[in-house]
């Protein structure tokens, strides 16, 4: 059998540096296994490479995964994308991933917005059924939308505003409370005021301000309405953490995409860290998304307290915009 799986996972080194993409993909593997598959064709993609480049190699991911599971019935092809015809949907290129296989399992959540060739052509070639990962992402993000437990709160931040105005408009449409820091708050302060009252969006109230960008740059704390001219908002001011601390501790759903700062530098990383503390701590169902959220509950020791943590980034929020995700669209509902 032919399964998709996620393994876009970091590399340093020349070693997987994060192996969560790979264990989360082990429940599946392990029950084909159990149910007597002969071989199980393993197909991912890693970065973004062009052409065939060595330092994207899927040799580092074989490695682990022979150490957290090891049957000579797996077998883990070469980085899909070293293929043109895997991003330009290539029914040739599904043909060959698809030939001397009787079934496809789609278990790759984190890749189920492309429609490529081996998460959309290919399901048409074969009987496809989703994994047990896939379903449960579905399952878990499919309820923010549904049926929350209520109070539901939003937490939403980053840099990439565009890539999340829509899921913006969406979760502000469907839940109680939308807090949102990072960049995002900047250019939804604007919205917000351009478009009247929107009074379950949160914004900031005060601001770390950094007079540079860089990492040791003279910072202070300010209003979000009074940072300084040419003066740069890097993280969620003390006064803002509190808020958002309680406004998640009064919840009884909460989702979490994206960081407060400049998480990656310590002196603005406070205010994902009282967002993720506050989430752990929460009297409620719990779902992280996004790179920087899930490293902060992992970085912190709080993962094991989040009721689940989703191994897609572009796939859960377009799914949470309301979008169609190609790669579950190819799988027959019945």
């Amino acid at each position: 059998m032919l399964v998709r799986v996620d393994f876009n996972v970091p590399l340093e080194n020349g070693e997987v540096a994060d192996d969560t993409r790979i264990r989360a993909a082990l429940p599946t593997l392990e029950l084909l296994l159990e149910r007597g598959a002969s071989e199980a064709v393993l197909a991912s993609h890693l970065g973004r490479p062009k052409g065939e480049d060595p330092s994207l190699s899927l040799e580092p991911v074989r490695r682990r995964l022979r150490q957290l599971l090891d049957d000579t019935r797996l077998r883990l092809l070469e980085n899909l994308r070293f293929n043109p015809g895997e991003t330009a949907n290539d029914v040739g290129f599904a043909r060959d991933l698809a030939d001397d296989c009787d079934l496809y399992v789609n278990d790759a959540f984190g890749a189920a917005h492309r429609a490529h060739a081996s998460t959309e052509a290919v399901a048409h070639l074969l009987p496809a059924y989703a994994g047990l990962l896939l379903e449960r992402e579905l399952e878990e993000l499919g309820g923010l939308l549904e049926t929350p437990a209520r109070p539901f709160v939003a937490v939403l931040g980053g840099a990439k505003v565009e890539d999340k105005i829509g899921v913006v408009e969406s979760l502000a449409a469907r839940a109680d409370t939308l807090l949102v820091g990072g960049k995002m708050a900047e250019e939804l302060r604007q919205r917000v005021g351009e478009n009247g009252n929107h009074s379950q969006i949160v914004l900031p109230t005060d601001v770390v301000v950094a007079a540079a960008f860089e990492a040791d740059a003279e910072a202070k704390v300010v209003s979000s309405e009074g940072v300084p001219d040419g003066w740069l908002g890097l993280d969620i001011g003390p006064q803002t953490r509190t808020a958002f601390a309680e406004r998640i501790a009064d919840a009884r759903t909460v989702f979490w995409n994206g960081p407060m700062g400049v998480f990656e530098w310590p002196r603005f990383a406070e205010g994902t860290k009282a967002v993720a503390v506050a989430v752990a701590g929460a009297d409620a169902h719990t779902v992280v998304g996004g790179g920087d959220s899930v490293r902060a509950v992992e970085e912190l020791g709080v993962a094991d307290r989040i009721d689940w943590i989703s191994t897609g980034g572009g796939a859960a929020l377009e799914l949470l915009e309301g979008k169609e995700l190609p790669g579950v669209a190819a799988i027959p509902q019945d």
